[in-house]
């Protein structure tokens, strides 16, 4: 019986949950699924500049988890982008953290900031 998933530490949803092409036909348009725990992966390796080791503090992960779901996040995005699929952010392990923390459990030298998506805005 495989480990169950230990839920990754995410401080905010995104605004939107569903990119691709603009078609007349996006029913049509084959779909990609992104896990919210890769989007924030993503969010934070290539948005935010994070160390791929400052990333797993933050989501409460080890560094191997977060290559890993970087990894699989940046394959699904580039296929979406070269195949023109339509991507949806939906689902996964994670628990969201709590807006009134300073910390968010972020790395020693990012302390300072708060959370990313505090009274709906990107901070």
């Amino acid at each position: 019986m495989p480990r169950p998933n230990k839920p990754r530490n995410i401080c905010g949803l995104p605004r939107t949950n569903r990119f691709g092409p603009n078609s007349s036909q996006e029913s049509m348009l084959e779909t990609i699924p992104l896990t919210i725990d890769e989007y924030e992966c993503i969010r934070l390796i290539d948005f935010e500049g994070y160390t791929q080791e400052e990333a797993a503090t933050q989501m409460t992960v080890a560094r191997t988890t977060v290559q890993r779901i970087y990894e699989e996040a940046r394959k699904k995005i580039a296929d979406a982008l070269v195949n023109g699929k339509q991507l949806i952010i939906s689902g996964g392990s994670y628990v969201l953290c709590d807006p009134n923390s300073n910390r968010c459990g972020r790395p020693q030298r990012l302390r300072q900031h708060r959370c990313w998506q505090e009274k709906g805005e990107l901070k």
